[in-house]
């Protein structure tokens, strides 16, 4: 089954954008105050290319999860719950207000597995953002797709503090639907509540950008510039309702959920001196 969809891998897309002050006003009213600002009002903050050329399905080329519908770019994976499982970013130099930008995505890759909890594919999308003057953003997302209820998580004690810096965050419907907006997210878990109840959520749930772009974040502004590159994974659903704390000391990062259940890791790389 690991060649199943091999012919799916190298297909490629690619989205023309500008970043119009509309555009990163509207990221910077989500986001903030946990952004990293440069002090260049025209510089925008980590986390923005999330926004840069989304993918735009008309009505009738949405699932009926409100995600784009498999078949088009990504491919026909026959499991029906989608997550997002973590990735990887890499900055080259800072998107500016006004640049014009393309961005070309590519299905690196699609492995099935027979996990424990029964099978499901890792399917990963490599994307490029390039303004005139050569790349500023790669990108990897890496998406899950299984069967059945969402993942029991058993509560505990939360895992011992970074000991660094650290967010509260409050994940309101606000948040999570003006983030669904700013990426053109039309999957439904995000913002639709008896969607989400009816897929077995106990609530809304948070988007892995969201969480990674916290991340990003947060570790810009401990180490005073984006870093480098920046891995992450999400280990466990967050849902909205109660606020969870995002912490970091050096270039580990960590999000915790309410009740101590770790949701997201990540690794920052600083750039070399």
């Amino acid at each position: 089954m690991n060649m199943e969809f091999a012919d799916w891998i190298g297909r490629s897309a690619a989205r023309q954008d500008r970043v119009t002050p509309r555009l990163l006003a509207e990221y910077r009213a989500t986001m903030t105050p946990f952004l990293h600002e440069s002090g260049d009002a025209d510089l925008c903050p980590p986390g923005f290319h999330w926004g840069i050329a989304p993918t735009t399905p008309f009505p009738g080329e949405t699932g009926p999860d409100g995600a784009e519908a498999k078949g088009l770019f990504l491919p026909p994976i026959p499991l029906p719950r989608r997550m997002w499982a973590g990735g990887m970013v890499e900055t080259f130099r800072p998107i500016r207000l006004g640049a014009a930008l393309r961005r070309v995505s590519a299905i690196s890759d699609v492995t099935f597995r027979a996990g424990r909890a029964g099978p499901l594919y890792l399917l990963s999308i490599v994307h490029e953002i390039a303004d005139d003057a050569g790349l500023l953003i790669r990108e990897r997302q890496d998406l899950v797709y299984r069967d059945g209820a969402p993942k029991s998580v058993i509560t505990g004690a939360a895992p011992p503090a970074l000991g660094g810096m650290s967010w509260t965050v409050d994940p309101s419907p606000l948040l999570l639907f003006r983030f669904s907006a700013f990426t053109f997210n039309g999957h439904r878990i995000h913002y639709d509540a008896p969607y989400a109840a009816a897929e077995g959520y106990p609530g809304l749930v948070v988007h892995g950008p969201l969480q990674a772009a916290l991340m990003l974040n947060l570790a810009a502004t401990m180490g005073g510039q984006v870093p480098r590159r920046f891995d992450y994974r999400c280990v466990a659903p967050l849902y909205g309702g109660s606020p969870f704390e995002v912490s970091s000391s050096g270039g580990g990062l960590r999000i915790v959920r309410h009740d101590g259940v770790t949701t997201a890791e990540g690794q920052a790389h600083a750039r070399e001196t």
